[in-house]
C-alpha cells in the first residue's frame, strides 16, 4: 500500500465518524465518505494534497450527503421539512476524539451479534475493505457484505453518544485480537492483520482515554501476548507451546511497552479484568525461561480474576497454573469444577488441558485419549497437528 493510500485509509474512519455525529445516518454517511475518498483519489494526485486533508474530505462528503438527503426529501414531496442542518454543509466539520469513540460504540451496539460487531468495527473504524474482512474470516465476500449490510440496517436511526462504559467496545477489540493471534479455524495459526488492527484501534482508544485503566490494561495484554508471536510457530507453521518457545525470539520492544503500561495502570487506576490479565502476561514476560515462571503469583492473579469475572475459561487457566505450581493432581481437581458445565461442551481446550495435566501425572493412556478428543474438536489445522502429535507420542 502506498503512502497516499495509507493517508486515505487512515482518514476514512475519522471522516465517517464526523459525518455520523452530524447527520446520524450511518449508511448514508459511509456512502458519502466513499465518494469523497474517490474524489480525493482523482484530484489530489493532480492538485496536491490539501493542507487539511481531513477538512477537505469532510467538506466534500458533507456536500454529497446533503445533496443526497435533499433529493430523498424531495422525492417524498416533503421539501418544507428539510432540517436546517441539511441546508448548507459547513466549510469545516471538525473531527474530535469523541467522534471515533461514538463510532466504535455504534459498531458495538447490543442489537448486533458479536460477529456483526466485529465485521462492522473492522469496516467502519478499521477501514478494512469487505474483501479483506471476508478473507480474514474465511468466508465469501458476498457473505461478509450481507453481514455488514444487515448490521447497518439494525442500527439505522439509532442515536449515540460517547459511552460512559467502554466494556462492549473493549470486548469487541479483544475478540478481534484473539482471532488474529489464534485463528479459530483454517490452515494458519495467526491472522496477523487482525491482531495488528486490534492493537492499532486499542492504541487509538488509549490515546483518547489515557486515564482509563481497562483500556491501558487491554493494550498491555495485547502487546505482551503479541510479543510471543515470532516464537509460536516453526518454519513449517507447526505450533510451539509457551513452555517450549525460544524466548529470545520474543519482541522485546513490545514486552517493554507492555510492562510499562501494566506498572503504570496497576498503580494509577482501579483494578479491572484486563489489567489482571495483563499482569498475568507480564509475569510470563518477565521470566527468563518457563522453569523460572512464578506460577504461585499467577495462581494468585487468577484468583483475583475469578473474583472479578468468574467464568469457565478463567477456571480452565487457573487449573493449568495450579497444576504447574502445586502439581498435576491439584490442577485436575480444579479442572473438575468444569465437569457438567454446559458452556464447555465441545470446547477443545478443556480436553487439551486435561490431557496436559494427565500426561504430567503419568496417566498416559488417559492423556492420549484426551489429546485425540481435543484434536477432533478444534477447527484450527495447526492445533490439530500439534494435539495429534502429542497423542501419537503417547500412543
Amino acid at each position: 500500500m502506498t503512502g497516499f493510500e495509507d493517508l486515505l485509509r487512515g482518514l476514512a474512519p475519522q471522516v465517517l465518524a464526523a459525518l455520523v455525529r452530524r447527520y446520524r445516518d450511518f449508511e448514508a454517511a459511509e456512502d458519502a465518505t466513499q465518494e469523497a475518498l474517490l474524489a480525493a483519489a482523482t484530484h489530489w494526485p493532480v492538485d496536491g494534497v490539501p493542507d487539511r486533508p481531513d477538512a477537505w474530505l469532510i467538506r466534500v462528503a458533507s456536500r454529497k450527503l446533503t445533496d443526497q438527503l435533499r433529493s430523498e426529501q424531495a422525492s417524498r414531496r416533503r421539501e418544507s421539512a428539510v432540517p436546517v442542518s441539511l441546508v448548507a454543509p459547513a466549510a469545516d466539520v471538525p473531527i474530535v476524539g469523541d467522534d471515533t469513540l461514538m463510532l466504535l460504540a455504534m459498531c458495538c451496539h447490543p442489537r448486533l451479534t458479536a460477529a456483526s460487531q466485529i465485521a462492522l468495527t473492522l469496516r467502519a473504524v478499521g477501514g478494512l475493505t469487505t474483501a479483506e474482512i471476508a478473507r480474514a474470516f474465511l468466508v465469501p465476500e458476498q457473505t461478509m457484505a450481507q453481514r455488514i449490510s444487515r448490521a447497518k440496517q439494525k442500527i439505522k436511526g439509532a442515536r449515540f453518544t460517547v459511552p460512559a462504559d467502554m466494556r462492549a467496545v473493549l470486548h469487541v477489540l479483544y475478540l478481534i485480537f484473539n482471532e488474529g493471534y489464534t485463528a479459530s479455524s483454517g490452515p494458519s495459526l495467526h491472522r496477523v492483520e487482525l491482531a495488528r488492527e486490534a492493537i492499532r484501534l486499542t492504541r487509538l482508544v488509549h490515546a483518547l482515554l489515557p486515564s482509563d485503566g481497562e483500556v491501558a490494561g487491554l493494550l498491555a495484554l495485547m502487546l505482551l501476548t503479541d510479543a510471543r508471536r515470532p516464537a509460536r510457530t516453526l518454519a513449517d507453521g507447526s505450533l510451539v507451546p509457551l513452555a517450549a518457545q525460544d524466548r529470545s525470539l520474543w519482541d522485546r520492544s513490545l514486552v517493554s511497552e507492555g510492562l510499562a503500561l501494566v506498572r503504570h495502570t496497576l498503580t494509577h487506576a482501579r483494578v479491572g479484568v484486563y489489567q489482571v490479565e495483563a499482569a498475568i502476561a507480564a509475569v510470563h514476560a518477565e521470566a527468563a525461561s518457563s522453569a523460572e515462571t512464578d506460577w504461585a503469583q499467577i495462581v494468585g492473579l487468577y484468583g483475583v480474576l475469578a473474583s472479578l469475572d468468574p467464568n469457565p475459561v478463567v477456571t480452565l487457566n487457573l487449573a493449568v497454573a495450579v497444576g504447574m505450581a502445586d502439581g498435576p493432581r491439584a490442577g485436575l481437581a480444579v479442572l473438575g469444577q468444569l465437569s457438567g458445565d454446559a458452556r464447555m461442551v465441545g470446547n477443545h481446550r478443556l480436553h487439551a488441558v486435561r490431557a496436559h495435566l494427565l500426561e504430567m501425572a503419568g496417566s498416559l493412556t488417559e492423556a492420549h485419549e484426551e489429546y485425540r478428543e481435543a484434536a477432533r474438536l478444534t477447527t484450527s489445522v495447526p492445533e490439530q497437528r500439534y494435539l495429534r502429535s502429542r497423542a501419537a507420542r503417547l500412543g
